[in-house]
């Protein structure tokens, strides 16, 4: 299943599309005037995740509106807010594809669910920074990688190297999936899956039927003796992380 695409053949917006994105933005700002502070690109994620439903798009797009004045009031992620999160080394950055998408590697073998009262919230909060740093957004205390502009996406790598049972962390995946689709609709360019122990595919079972059919589409599983073959096909050698095969180092997100 390949992923939608709602442009031209000269990458603009088709009027269809634009004539919705209109009647979106009237329709949201008369229901919460705060989003007039949202651009067009934004508007569009939410408007494209729901296959240019206004109605639908509008519903979803001000229910991010009230969980983030919640969830986020100051805007942004501080590093105090997901200090247990960082210390695992869980979220790291590489470099571009070559679509220019900002490459994260996070390593869930490194993730551990936290005891502490909040540890669920904190869990969510860690990932909020490579979801924050594009345009539209507010960012991790700084801009932590560098976008090209118009680019709206990121290439996800989930390791499993050394997963477990003590990682199997349900409440996290699920609270993980929630915000990325319901709060950040359009971000996830694609997924790989690498090093997945057979163990871990009973969780996926159970995590598997929350993940909307859209993302589905961007997860793909890469079997150990081809790690390094397929993600070159969408990384250059001297973007693709060292650790599989490739010449660039990975970054903690905290020092990147």
């Amino acid at each position: 299943m390949e992923e939608k695409d709602h442009t031209n053949i000269n990458g603009k917006d088709n009027t269809a599309e634009q004539h919705k994105l209109c009647l979106m933005r009237a329709l949201v700002e008369h229901r919460d005037p705060s989003a007039k502070e949202a651009d067009d690109l934004m508007l569009r994620r939410f408007l494209r995740a729901r296959d240019l439903n206004v109605e639908k798009a509008a519903t979803m797009f001000l229910k991010y509106l009230k969980w983030k004045r919640t969830f986020l009031p100051k805007g942004f992620v501080s590093e105090d807010e997901i200090e247990y999160d960082l210390s695992q080394n869980k979220i790291c950055l590489g470099g571009q594809d070559k679509q220019g998408r900002p490459i994260v590697v996070a390593f869930a073998g490194r993730h551990y669910q936290s005891s502490k009262p909040g540890g669920l919230d904190e869990f969510k909060r860690t990932f909020l920074p490579v979801f924050l740093h594009f345009p539209s957004s507010a960012t991790f205390d700084s801009n932590i990688i560098l976008i090209p502009d118009g680019q709206e996406k990121f290439l996800a790598i989930g390791d499993l190297q050394g997963w477990g049972y003590s990682n199997s962390d349900v409440r996290g995946y699920l609270g993980f999936i929630s915000v990325l689709q319901d709060y950040y609709p359009e971000r996830l360019g694609k997924l790989f899956i690498v090093h997945a122990p057979r163990v871990f595919m009973a969780v996926w079972k159970v995590v598997y039927p929350f993940i909307d059919e859209n993302t589905k589409a961007k997860i793909q599983f890469v079997e150990k003796q081809h790690i390094k073959s397929k993600l070159l096909e969408d990384i250059d050698e001297s973007q693709l992380p060292d650790i599989y095969g490739g010449k660039l180092q990975l970054v903690p997100v905290q020092d990147a």
